[in-house]
Formats: structure tokens, C-alpha cells, sequence
């Protein structure tokens, strides 16, 4: 809860501050937000290289902890020191302000952004799988548990983005940002020592060797026999003993017919190189992180929407009535909270009401699977979109009445901001569906010795996202300005056709949505535990 406390407190005010501190337009600052958040989620790539590789889950755990926590210190300290941000405007959000941060300043904000970015890349996919390595999939009650795990991890986590997104957010906005940003960062510290108290008592998994290599060399042996027919006896290909595997803590995997050119890296023909023979094992479990890949396409979209809410979701909320009484006005940040507190609930009516009543019917320990209820969540983000683009739309019909304000990027209208509200929750809704599957989708189908590298799949889907959404909105607002044409994504956002934007996510959701209906043959089929012991035991039952 704290970690998250600490990097929701940043990301999700950072557009604010990039345009009312250091004077970036709508489409730079929106962009720099998703850059920075996009590289976040993309890092956890090399962190889970690294914990597999050499130095284990735990300690590239902490390692990376300390790294982060050296990057949010020194953004603390720079948003505290008025030397390190430029002079503020009058008015504060004036559409002429010529006031804009030196080169130096630019610098040391983005360093210590993107400091906090490294040590995020050793956190995030590590922290979840120690979680779930901590259950025994051989012991009935913990592997019980282990179905709910990441239901709760990620209640607790955006409990933590819930603090972040209410009080941390209106510190920032009413008391200061240094106060704003130094309250998360002593919450990392706290973390962190919670972390350490605990490593007595924690499972330690040691490293098993890079997953990429593994699965570089399977793709190399692959295609350097390329020409090789495969033999008609697939007991013929290259395997290891059992003893081996059980040696090194690792699970020996039977051949599957799918992919079968990956099947040629395991011909017994020529050299036996590492790179150029490999095993069963080291094949399947190659052809299973490929099989995945399917679904991580499929989840860029939804990503990308999860970015435009960090940036232009609120970034529209600063152009509405945000007061509550006479003395109180809601950060436009804290609509974020929304999304938390939905899916906070959600996730408590899922796991405690609906996955009991739903599995007996299915019987499926889950209730439903994993690629249903990720299609659900894709189904939710169609509405939420399309919500977005018709409340936009009614927004802007209130503005040709009213008339715009000439100096404003953020004239407010006489529209409360509680009509940005139905598309908030729906999306914490969504969240319970789509991306609690997709971070268990991903941890429960990797291999054993790639658990990391599964859920930095997570992460990497995110990751792109955010890229994309960058990509997209510059390239939206470029088009779409030419030729003199007024552009769909102006500085005012008063003056924008922010739904003309949205009914283009709308179609590129259903598109996606399509995918994952025409995609089922390329997922993985791997069985699951609770799958083999009941076919086992009613294999058992048969023959009594």
C-alpha cells in the first residue's frame, strides 16, 4: 500500500504540475506524463531479467527499493526549491504565459523522475510473484488461498492508490507540492522497512538462469534447422532426466503439438551446442511465454485508455465546477479516486459473492476463467469510452451556450465535475475484471522458471500502452490541424473535440474487443493445478 501510495502520489497529478509549474502545453505534458509512465511499466522487463538471472526476486527487490527511493528524495527537494522551477504565472493558468523552465531545471525534474523509473523496474514485477510464490501449490488450503491472492493484492494496492489519490492529491493542490511529494516518499521508506522485517520469514526462490536466454536460444536452434524434418516419434527429441529438473528445483514439461517448428530446436542433429540443441522442456516452456503474447496485443488498448485517464480525463475535470460548499473544491486529480474506490468494492463483491455462486455451476475454483473475465472487462471499457465521448459532447454544448473564455486553457463551466463520475467507476469496475486477470493470466500461465518474466508481461502491456497513447495523441492532434483545420486536441480544451477523440477509442476498443473472440486457438492451454488434481482424482475414483 505505501509503494503504490508513492507512485500514484506522483503519476497521478504529475500532468497538473507539468502544466501549471513548469508550463507545458496540453499534448506535451500529456505526452511526457505517458512517456514517463510507459517507462515505468516497461523497466519491470530488465528487473525480471536480472531476478532470474542472477541475483533472485528478494534482493533485486531491494536493491531497486533503495534506487527508487534515492529518485523520489531528489524530487522532493526539487519541487521544494523555487530555484529549481520556473516563476509562476498570473494568473496561474493563463493560456499567454511566457514564463518556461531552463534547460537545468527541465533536467534534474526528469532525472529524478525517471531514477524513480529504474527502481520501479525492480519492484513491480517482483514484488507480486514473491507474494504468490509464498503459497504452496501442493498444499490443498494454500493453493485454496492462491486463487484469491491477487484478488486481494490489488485491494491492497489501490487502497494505497486511494490515500494517494484523496489526501495526497489535495495536499499538492491546497498545501505545496514538496509537502505533497515528501509525505509518499516517507511512506517508500516505511515500506521498505516493513519489507525487510519481514525476510525471515518469506519463501526465497533462487535464480534459475535468464528466461530470455532460454528462449533465445529455442528460437536460434530453431531456425538454424529450419530445413531438419521433425521425426515421427517426438520421444525421439532431446530431454533431460527428471532427476535434473528435481535437482535444479524446476519442472520437467511434456512435448504439446502446438508451435511444432519450435520442435525442430530439439532435434538430435549436428552440433549439440547449447545454441543450437535444446531441450523439451526449454521448448515448451518458449512455445508458452509465445502463446501469451496474443494476449498481451489484445490488452495494449485498454492500457492506453487507463493512460488517457491520468492525463486527459483529469486535465478535463480542471474545466468544471469542482466545488463542494462554499470553501471546498475537489482536485481535479482526485477524480482518480473514483476508479479506486469502485474497483475497491468490486473486487470485495467478485471474490466474496460472485466467484462462490458463479463456480458452482462452472466448477471452476475461479468461478469464471481468466479469458472470460478479461473479454468482460474489454466489454466494460467500450462503454466507459463511449460514456467519455457523450459526456464530452453535452460538455461542449455547454460551451457554445456560455461562450469561451479567451485567456483561459481551463475556463471553468457551469458544469458540475460530478458528470465526469459514471466513466470513473465504470473503469474501477473494469480494473476488477480485466487487469486483476491479466496480471494472474499472465503469473499462473508462464512456466515455473519464468514467473517473472510473466508478470513483467503485466507491466509491458501497460508500458506500450502508454507509449501508444503518446503516439496517438500527437499524431491525432497533427492531422487533424491540417490544412487549417481547427484540431480535436487544442490547449484550451474549451475550444477542443475531445469527442470526436474518444469516438475513435471506441472503435479501436471494439476492434480489440473482436481480437480476443478470434484469438482462443492461439492461447495457452497449459494445465493448471486444480485442473490436474481433479482430472487425476477422477481418474482415481474411476478405477475404485
Amino acid at each position: 500500500m505505501f509503494e503504490r501510495m508513492a507512485y500514484y502520489g506522483i503519476a497521478s497529478n504529475l500532468v497538473l504540475y507539468l502544466n501549471d509549474k513548469l508550463h507545458e502545453g496540453t499534448v506535451s505534458s500529456s505526452n511526457n506524463v505517458t512517456n514517463w509512465v510507459g517507462t515505468v511499466w516497461l523497466t519491470p522487463i530488465l528487473g525480471a531479467y536480472i531476478a532470474d538471472a542472477y541475483l533472485g526476486r528478494y534482493r533485486t527487490f531491494i536493491i531497486a527499493s533503495a534506487i527508487y527511493l534515492i529518485g523520489m528524495s531528489m524530487l522532493s527537494f526539487t519541487v521544494s526549491l523555487s530555484s529549481l522551477r520556473p516563476p509562476t504565472c498570473s494568473p496561474p493558468q493563463s493560456a499567454d504565459c511566457n514564463s518556461h523552465a531552463t534547460p537545468f531545471q527541465v533536467g534534474i525534474f526528469y532525472c529524478s523522475l525517471y531514477i524513480i523509473a529504474v527502481g520501479t523496474g525492480g519492484t513491480k514485477p517482483n514484488i507480486s510473484t514473491m507474494g504468490a510464490d509464498q503459497f504452496d501449490d501442493y498444499e490443498p488450503n494454500e493453493r485454496a488461498q492462491k486463487l484469491s491472492f491477487f484478488n486481494w493484492w490489488m485491494f491492497s494496492i489501490f487502497f494505497g492508490t486511494l490515500f494517494a489519490n484523496t489526501l495526497i492529491i489535495y495536499i499538492q493542490d491546497n498545501v505545496g507540492w514538496g509537502v505533497g511529494y515528501g509525505i509518499p516518499t516517507f511512506g517508500l521508506l516505511i515500506s521498505i522497512l516493513v519489507c525487510l522485517v519481514g525476510t525471515p520469514y518469506y519463501r526465497h526462490k533462487v535464480p534459475s538462469g535468464s528466461p530470455l536466454t532460454t528462449i533465445a536460444r529455442v528460437l536460434v536452434a530453431a531456425i538454424s534447422k529450419w530445413r531438419v524434418p521433425l521425426p515421427n516419434d517426438f520421444k525421439e527429441l532431446n530431454e533431460l532426466d527428471v532427476e535434473y529438473y528435481a535437482k535444479n528445483g524446476r519442472l520437467r514439461i511434456d512435448h504439446t503439438p502446438s508451435l511444432r517448428f519450435l520442435d525442430k530446436a530439439s532435434v538430435k542433429r549436428g552440433a549439440n551446442a547449447p545454441w543450437m540443441l535444446c531441450s523439451v522442456t526449454q521448448v515448451e516452456e518458449t512455445k508458452q511465454m509465445m502463446k501469451m503474447l496474443p494476449v498481451l496485443v489484445v490488452t495494449i488498448i485498454p492500457s492506453v485508455m487507463i493512460a488517457q485517464i491520468n492525463t486527459l480525463f483529469i486535465k478535463q475535470g480542471t474545466t468544471l465546477n469542482r466545488s463542494m460548499g462554499s470553501h471546498f473544491q475537489i482536485p481535479p486529480a482526485s477524480l482518480t479516486a473514483f476508479v479506486t474506490i469502485f474497483m475497491l468494492i468490486s473486487i470485495v463483491l467478485y471474490d466474496r459473492f460472485f466467484v462462490p455462486a458463479v463456480k458452482k455451476y462452472t466448477n471452476n475454483p475461479r468461478g469464471i476463467t481468466l479469458l472470460r473475465r478479461m473479454g468482460i472487462g474489454l466489454i466494460i471499457h467500450v462503454i466507459i469510452i463511449a460514456t467519455a465521448s457523450i459526456t464530452e459532447r453535452y460538455k461542449l454544448k455547454i460551451v457554445r451556450e456560455h461562450g469561451l473564455d479567451p485567456f483561459g486553457k481551463f475556463a471553468q463551466l457551469p458544469l458540475s465535475i460530478f458528470i465526469l463520475l459514471p466513466q470513473f467507476a465504470l473503469m474501477g469496475v473494469a480494473d476488477t475484471f480485466l487487469e486483476v486477470a491479466k496480471l494472474e493470466f499472465f503469473y499462473d500461465q508462464a512456466p515455473v522458471g519464468m514467473k517473472n518474466l510473466g508478470t513483467s508481461y503485466f507491466t509491458t502491456s501497460l508500458g506500450i500502452g502508454n507509449f501508444l497513447s503518446s503516439i496517438l495523441l500527437k499524431t491525432v492532434s497533427d492531422i487533424t490541424k491540417r490544412d487549417g483545420h481547427k484540431g480535436w486536441i487544442e490547449d484550451n480544451l474549451n475550444d477542443s473535440h475531445l469527442d470526436y477523440y474518444y469516438g475513435f477509442f471506441v472503435i479501436l476498443s471494439v476492434v480489440t474487443f473482436s481480437c480476443l473472440l478470434l484469438f482462443p486457438s492461439l492461447i495457452p492451454t497449459t494445465l493448471e493445478p486444480w485442473r490436474l488434481i481433479l482430472r487425476h482424482g477422477k481418474t482415481m475414483r474411476h478405477c475404485k
